[in-house]
């Protein structure tokens, strides 16, 4: 309050005078200190930061100088052992908000909140409460505006002391070198001594920018002066003669410290799982990309080796001495595309085969309608069988027929003429196998009704991953799957490995594994193409990668003990990782890194995040360039690339949720009707594209 002394006019009883004797103040001030002008007290602002306090902390304790470190709340939390060391140390800790923002720009309850956070945080890490704050933008120790008194009154309520700053040698400005940054606290300390004033606190900072080398550089020149000119660096106890305690009282024990050590409970779990999320991530990373380089180079290998050893018919140009081919194809509810792949499959150039179709127990009009379509047509013998999985149907045809050589496609599946022919030329006796047989041809599946995005993504999928992976896994005979749209197989390895079997969803996969396991070669033909029919909506995708999934999952807990086997090393060291590691482990992780991504670029970590994701893509784009490249497709298809692999990683995420939920709960699954359209291209216009 202001003082105004009045003069009365005792005759008339007016007040005929008044004199301010103060004016009225919104605000008081009250500096506390010491006039010793040779102390001087070290503050850092900002931190910790992971990099450079520790670095200032070493130096610290090699010059034997306390110093006082006011954190920022959630820079705390990211670094909670960086926290205890500062108060192991003897250094004095202070508060600088929990997000750093500018206290009189917000609003009061936003300043007390940001206070209250970050006092907490310190108290649970350290044990310690703390008296000392220093607002964010505003630490001059003489402040007169009000932008810089907000801060100050609203500590004072909250029973803070405001620790101001009198050597400020904005050592935050980008450029700034070390020179400079020694050069104007000297000069400072110096004005302050000229005028007659104690200037004894000297701010500095360890975090808030992209580098505080310059800092931790000049660090040791600046104490090394002033101790060489009688200078001491001290505490800001001692500043005002009080004692650590007294500025870092111990939290006394009661309710609240045990509310108190959950906080600190909680705040080191989310520490150590934001790190090790981290961790993972990076070693993650790292090994997609180890994988996506190793597989362009075994790729590249395999495809320079097909080049040089350009596989030729082993029969006679008239046909003779071509050893008959069954070419089996299971059916369930396919009366959409029976007939149409079956008139394809007529079309072969392979000069001895023959087509069983076997219908599974289909409900609706399969059987009838291609009995019916091919009725007396010697190429073709049709079946039909109680309903027991598609395995049951492809054992059922292969027991029917008396060639050495079976193909195995889907129903859905139409293949270009030649495409038989072009798997056969694999099993011919050849030099390179040394003395190993090869025991099935994996083919090349493109999706063939590219009529919305989602078969889009499909069909790069296919050509960048799955034929890419084939082609790669080839070179090393580490093939886990023949794919059931088009792959050929030696009968006698079939029977050798125990047929399909039923117990998986995946029993191309199942079988490609036994095969490796009885020493077979699995070899791909890349241009043996199938066109096949790819799930149109979201539903029927996810219903058949479930499938999959679970399928696969089943199929490698059934081969595990191969797992890292020196038996067959392509298998255990290459085959069953990759499947465990970059189809399961990864990809359930994965997904999480583009959440994270995406508060990085919410929280300001934009330009690291960003560079990360360029990099990664970059790579990955390269990969499906060669990829495209190897199967002379159009590039302009990887437009989709970008939005394919973030949308991806998500719908696979569910589906290897649902796969790994119904494992664990060991529920049994059926494969399932896939809804059909028909909507594959003619062969005849594919084989012109």
């Amino acid at each position: 309050s202001g003082k105004i002394t009045p003069e009365l006019d005792t005759t008339e009883l007016l007040i005929s005078e008044e004199r301010y004797d103060s004016l009225p103040s919104k605000w008081v001030a009250r500096k506390y200190g010491t006039k010793d002008k040779k102390k001087l007290v070290l503050t850092f602002d900002d931190g910790p930061d992971p990099l450079y306090t520790p670095q200032i902390l070493d130096i610290l304790s090699r010059e034997n100088v306390p110093a006082a470190f006011f954190l920022v709340g959630i820079n705390a939390e990211n670094n909670i052992p960086i926290v205890k060391r500062i108060y192991r140390e003897g250094h004095e800790i202070g508060n600088h908000t929990f997000t750093h923002p500018n206290i009189a720009m917000v609003s009061r309850k936003r300043a007390i909140i940001e206070m209250d956070a970050t006092r907490l945080l310190i108290e649970a890490i350290t044990g310690h409460s703390t008296v000392l704050f220093r607002a964010p933008y505003n630490a001059d120790f003489e402040p007169q505006k009000a932008e810089e008194l907000i801060p100050v009154a609203i500590a004072r309520e909250k029973n803070y002391l405001d620790i101001g700053e009198s050597i400020d040698p904005l050592d935050w400005e980008p450029g700034t070198p070390a020179d400079s940054i020694v050069a104007r606290v000297i000069a400072r300390k110096q004005s302050m001594t000229d005028q007659n004033l104690s200037g004894n606190i000297i701010l500095l900072h360890d975090a808030g920018g992209d580098s505080r080398a310059a800092t931790v550089e000049a660090l040791p020149r600046i104490i090394h002066y002033f101790k060489e000119r009688g200078y001491t660096f001290t505490t800001i106890a001692d500043l005002l003669s009080k004692k650590k305690e007294d500025l870092m009282p111990s939290v006394p024990k009661g309710s609240g410290y045990y509310l108190l050590q959950l906080n600190y409970i909680l705040a080191m779990s989310a520490y150590l799982g934001s790190h090790l999320l981290t961790s993972v991530f990076i070693v993650f990373i790292i090994l997609s990309l180890f994988r996506i380089l190793s597989m362009a180079v075994m790729a590249s290998k395999q495809h320079r080796w097909e080049k040089k050893y350009g596989l030729k018919p082993f029969w006679k140009p008239d046909g003779r001495d071509a050893p008959l081919v069954s070419i089996i194809v299971p059916a369930y509810n396919e009366e959409v595309n029976a007939v149409s792949s079956l008139e394809n499959l007529l079309r072969t150039d392979y000069p001895n085969f023959e087509i069983i179709f076997v219908d599974d127990g289909s409900k609706d009009g399969t059987f009838k309608k291609v009995q019916q379509a091919f009725e007396g047509n010697t190429k073709i013998r049709v079946f039909t069988k109680t309903n027991g999985g598609k395995a049951s149907a492809l054992n059922f045809g292969i027991q029917l027929s008396e060639a050495d050589y079976v193909i195995c496609i889907d129903a859905d599946t139409k293949l270009l003429s030649d495409a038989a022919s072009k798997m056969m030329m694999h099993f011919g006796e050849v030099q390179y196998h040394n003395g190993k047989k090869v025991g099935a041809v994996a083919g090349n599946v493109k999706v063939g009704n590219t009529v919305n995005l989602l078969t889009r993504w499909q069909s790069i999928e296919y050509i960048s991953s799955q034929n890419f992976d084939r082609k790669a896994f080839a070179f090393v005979n580490a093939i886990t799957v023949v794919p059931g749209a088009i792959g050929a197989f030696r009968k006698k390895a079939i029977e050798e490995a125990g047929g399909f079997a039923t117990d998986t969803l995946a029993e191309d996969c199942d079988l490609t594994i036994r095969m490796l396991r009885c020493d077979y070669i699995i070899e791909n033909e890349n241009s043996a193409i199938a066109m096949t029919e790819a799930p149109e909506t979201v539903k029927m995708f996810i219903k058949q990668r479930f499938r999959w999934s679970f399928g696969v999952l089943q199929t490698f807990w059934k081969n595990r003990d191969m797992l890292f086997s020196m038996k067959n090393k392509s298998l255990g060291w290459i085959a069953l990782p990759n499947i465990l590691l970059f189809q399961y482990i990864i990809p359930s992780v994965i997904p999480l890194a583009d959440f994270f991504m995406l508060v990085g670029l919410l929280t300001g970590n934009a330009a690291r995040i960003g560079t990360y994701y360029l990099v990664f893509m970059a790579v990955d784009l390269a990969v499906a360039v060669l990829a495209f490249s190897f199967e002379k497709e159009n590039p302009a298809k990887l437009v989709w690339l970008i939005p394919q692999r973030l949308v991806w990683r998500w719908l696979m995420w569910y589906v290897l949720f649902k796969s790994f939920r119904r494992a664990i709960k060991g529920e049994l699954q059926h494969w399932g009707v896939i809804k059909r359209t028909g909507n594959v291209k003619e062969i005849p216009a594919l084989q012109q594209v």
